[in-house]
Formats: C-alpha cells, structure tokens, sequence
C-alpha cells in the first residue's frame, strides 16, 4: 500500500482551513463591513507567517528574488485581495452554504488556466471530473 503523497495531505489540510475560513469568517462578518474585516484578517496574517517563516529557517532576502518572480507574486498577491474581497462581501450577503460551493468554482477555472497558461493537459477522466463539480457547484449554489 502506498502511502499518501505529501501535497495531497498539504491539499487536504489547505481544504479543511479554507472551510473553516468560511465559517469564522460568516460568524465575524456579523456588525462590522466586509471590507474592514478583510483588511484586519489581512493584517493579522503576517505576524503569524513572518514566524513561521523564520522558526522554519526559511527566511532568506526578498529584494534578490528576480523580477520576474516579484511581478507574479504581486499579481497574485493582488488576484488574493480580490479574492478575499469578493468572498468576504459574498459572505455578508448570503448564506455560507451557498457562497463556498460558487467560490470553488475556482477549481474548475484553476484547470482551464492551466491547460491554457501552463500547457497541462488533464485526462478525459480529470475533465470528466472537474465537470462534474462544476455541476455541483451550479446544484449547492444556485439553490430556490
């Protein structure tokens, strides 16, 4: 029996902490706006990482990371913004039940990029798969 790989146990831990990312987040959503709250959880984040960061030893200088490397970190740091943006606002909106299952749609947008962008080429039954939770997603999130 082969033991599980360890970006599968990273996956599955990143899935768990993003649901109750979902949960703490609707529970503190309560009289304060959206906005703000993702600012403060924002905030909150870099004493925690910078931590872990240096206990690790992993700490080494930014500023001789290539340019290249710099340009899409920012825009990923900016695509999270948004992200965190969106899906707090979504959040204060609607039912947590119904926010979560449309911001996974990522999932299915994550294989499209990467087949476009970084020439990935999932099997028939990857595809299979990815429509079927995209069909899922429609069924949780697009609820009466």
């Amino acid at each position: 029996m082969s033991s599980i790989p360890t970006w599968f146990a990273w996956s599955l831990s990143a899935a768990v902490f993003a649901a109750l990312t979902a949960i703490f987040a609707k529970l503190g959503l309560r009289g304060v706006d959206s906005d703000l709250a993702t600012l403060i959880r924002t905030c909150i984040l870099i004493v925690p990482l910078s931590l872990f960061v240096w206990y690790a030893g992993k700490w080494s200088d930014p500023l001789q990371l290539s340019g290249r490397t710099w340009l899409f970190l920012v825009l990923s740091a900016l695509a999270t913004g948004a992200s965190w943006v969106c899906y707090f606002r979504a959040l204060q909106l609607g039912d947590a039940t119904q926010v979560a299952p449309v911001d996974k749609l990522s999932l299915l947008l994550v294989v499209v990029f990467a087949f476009l962008f970084l020439g990935e080429r999932p099997s028939a039954r990857e595809w299979l798969g990815i429509a079927m939770i995209g069909a899922g997603v429609l069924v949780m999130g697009l609820r009466r």
